[in-house]
């Protein structure tokens, strides 16, 4: 619950938490699911020492992040350009700027720039202190 409660307090900026704001907040809701962007359940792991890393990310043109998973859920919002996602079971998929999806699980993927201009992303890590982000 602690972790549903620090997600949401990090996101309340880019997620409707169905609140009450005062007239002139807009609040668009710009993902909301149970799911990974390959159909995973998501659970929230029970870690002794939880903690959230938030992370811009570039992907310069004709680079990739190397194939890795993640052992806990990772959300990210695209700020620039078109990212290409590979997986090791599924068909590769694209998130355009201003897309979010939450990445997969235990998993592993290969995020990479096919294009002409930098990938940004902001990415939301809800790992365990003193762990790394990713595993390859």
């Amino acid at each position: 619950m602690k972790r549903i409660f620090i997600l949401a307090f990090l996101f309340c900026v880019l997620v409707s938490l169905k609140a009450q704001y005062n007239k002139g907040v807009i609040v668009d809701t710009v993902l909301k699911s149970d799911t990974t962007s390959i159909g995973q359940k998501i659970n929230y792991p029970q870690f002794e020492n939880s903690e959230i890393t938030i992370a811009k990310i570039t992907i310069l043109p004709g680079h990739s992040t190397g194939w890795h998973k993640h052992n806990f859920p990772v959300f990210a919002y695209v700020l620039q350009g078109t990212l290409t996602v590979e997986f090791e079971n599924n068909s590769p998929k694209q998130f355009i700027a201003g897309s979010s999806f939450p990445e997969v699980i235990n998993t592993l993927h290969n995020g990479s720039n096919k294009g002409a201009d930098n990938v940004e992303l902001i990415a939301f890590y809800m790992g365990e202190k003193g762990k790394p982000l990713s595993a390859k």
